[in-house]
């Protein structure tokens, strides 16, 4: 009885027929356990904003719980005073655009100006935007990289960043606070952001590329998502050639239907455009994520490591090593600054700062934080596939413009006769092999998580790889993070903050010994492997 009162109050202030119907169609069928999870409780802000299934009830993207965010977040703004427009941007994702469109409503409703990003596009161009026009903040509704089911609403503030604490929980305190949605003012949907924005973007990214080889073959995926016309354009305004996309995922499709999850992370995720790259003879292969906020690299294998699961003949670059390679290619052209990165993260890049002469920052995970390391933060990653290249354009993760950095890259070692692989052997032979690899475990039951975390906790290992745990680093109840090192290897165990898993963040540091990389990394792969089984065991899992 609680439930279906629950539901009909809901249903009584639900302006959206659709989700109405739904709603009493999940309460005809007698599905009580669906009808709970719908009423589990709403929606709240988290690593990256509201995320969650499309569908009616409070638990769930829906029109009303759209318009309750959007009302909650200019009623904070109004109340801090800060003024300006809200711009919003949003993805190809079902429903995406008219959560957009709901949003702006409220926004012109509450006496605000709302611009709205002309067509979908990538989360990058909207968080540029939010700097270029000077906003009071910054709305994108996207589920970047999650499970076609689902959508998401992100927030940035008036810098062009995330929000952190504590503006999440008195967003969230101002969104329960909102009243009837039916009583929310409603003007018009704003105005549109004019074409000539996201030219300036593309032009900005291109100018960070300096003269040098363009020759280059690239193939590219935006994996059903929106980055292929941005990508395009500003590979072609820096003086390269257009990538030669997958046809198959070229064009935004929220159903995501040639890959199982849509994140180039996954396995098979980059299946096809390897396998495009290896038809048309690509020197790289390039995938975006759906909102082209992350940025994937492939390259043919047979130098640097062992072949991925990516494609027969090709090897999938980990973030890490991307990471590295744009961090030495930067320190290389004279970047002067912060390179910074998270806890999860390669040591590889702090013995880069250390031996280079520059400050290195370390972070939560989350582009939230790292783009807090310092004001004079000048690249930062997480091992997620995402690169700020460019903190004074996009003060966020930008798959376009680290897919920029790492086309010039690849396209001046090609004139000498070498490759990204062979650049990252150089850095092995400098500071050793740090090898990393991660345990990640997709859960249906959110308990699983609590209760893995509560084992390692509670009988944490005593030696790993045959070395004693030198030091645990237990971050409760701050973040749910638990790190254990040796004298050579770390392991860093957190619940995901977007998904339903939980992820075990591993690395060894293998030493090159008579300029034998190979040797090293034989090494270091077994090590990683050995490291993996004892880690799933000490969290109480089969690894997979």
């Amino acid at each position: 009885m609680d439930l279906r009162s629950a539901a009909d109050r809901w249903l009584s202030d639900d302006p959206d027929p659709a989700s109405r119907d739904e709603l009493r169609a999940a309460i005809a069928s007698g599905n009580e356990a669906d009808l709970a999870d719908r009423f589990a409780g709403p929606l709240r802000f988290g690593t990256a904003g509201l995320r969650g299934p499309l569908r009616a009830g409070p638990n769930g993207m829906n029109r009303a719980v759209v318009r309750q965010a959007a009302a909650g977040l200019v009623a904070w703004l109004a109340a801090r005073g800060v003024e300006g427009p809200l711009v919003i941007g949003f993805d190809a994702r079902h429903g995406s655009r008219e959560f957009a469109a709901e949003t702006a409503r409220v926004a012109t409703g509450a006496k605000r100006a709302a611009l709205v990003l002309p067509r979908p596009l990538p989360t990058p161009v909207l968080a540029y935007a939010v700097r270029t026009v000077g906003a009071a903040a910054g709305v994108m509704v996207t589920a970047s990289h999650n499970p076609p089911q689902d959508n998401g609403y992100k927030v940035y503030l008036a810098d062009g960043a995330q929000l952190v604490p504590p503006a999440d929980a008195e967003i969230e305190a101002a969104i329960r606070a909102v009243g009837r949605l039916s009583e929310v003012p409603l003007g018009d949907e704003g105005e549109v952001v004019p074409e000539s924005l996201i030219e300036a973007y593309v032009a900005a990214v291109a100018a960070l590329v300096g003269d040098g080889p363009r020759a280059l073959t690239v193939s590219y995926t935006p994996l059903h998502g929106v980055g292929a016309p941005v990508l395009a354009a500003a590979l072609e305004k820096a003086g390269f050639a257009a990538p030669a996309t997958v046809p198959e995922q070229a064009e935004p499709d929220p159903d995501f239907p040639t890959v199982a999850f849509p994140n180039p992370e996954e396995p098979g995720a980059m299946d096809l455009v390897t396998a495009l790259a290896s038809k048309t003879g690509a020197d790289l292969a390039i995938a975006n994520d759906p909102d082209a906020d992350r940025c994937a690299v492939a390259i043919p294998a047979g130098s640097a490591g062992t072949a991925g699961s990516a494609g027969e003949g090709w090897r999938m670059l980990r973030g890490d090593e991307v990471g590295a390679l744009l961090a030495d290619h930067l320190m290389r052209r004279g970047a002067a600054g912060r390179y910074a990165t998270t806890i999860v993260s390669s040591a590889l890049l702090k013995a880069l700062c250390a031996a280079r002469g520059h400050a290195y920052g370390e972070t939560l995970t989350g582009f939230k934080w790292i783009v807090r390391a310092g004001a004079d933060l000048v690249f930062g990653y997480e091992e997620a596939l995402g690169y700020c290249v460019a903190p004074s354009l996009v003060l966020d993760k930008d798959g376009i413009s680290a897919a920029l950095l790492v086309c010039e890259l690849a396209a001046g070692l090609k004139a000498e006769g070498r490759t990204l692989a062979d650049r990252l052997d150089d850095l092995a032979r400098e500071f050793g092999v740090y090898a990393t690899d991660q345990l990640s475990v997709r859960v249906t039951d959110l308990a699983d998580i609590t209760r893995a975390m509560a084992r390692i906790r509670r009988r944490p290992p005593a030696s790993l790889l045959d070395e004693p745990v030198s030091d645990t680093d237990d971050l409760l109840p701050d973040a749910d993070v638990l790190t254990l090192r040796t004298a050579s290897a770390r392991a860093v165990v957190r619940p995901s903050g977007t998904e339903p898993k939980l992820k075990a963040y591993l690395e060894v540091v293998e030493d090159v010994v008579d300029g034998d990389v190979p040797a090293a990394r034989e090494r270091a792969s077994a090590a990683l492997s050995a490291l993996r089984a004892e880690v799933a065991a000490a969290l109480g899992l089969i690894s997979p």
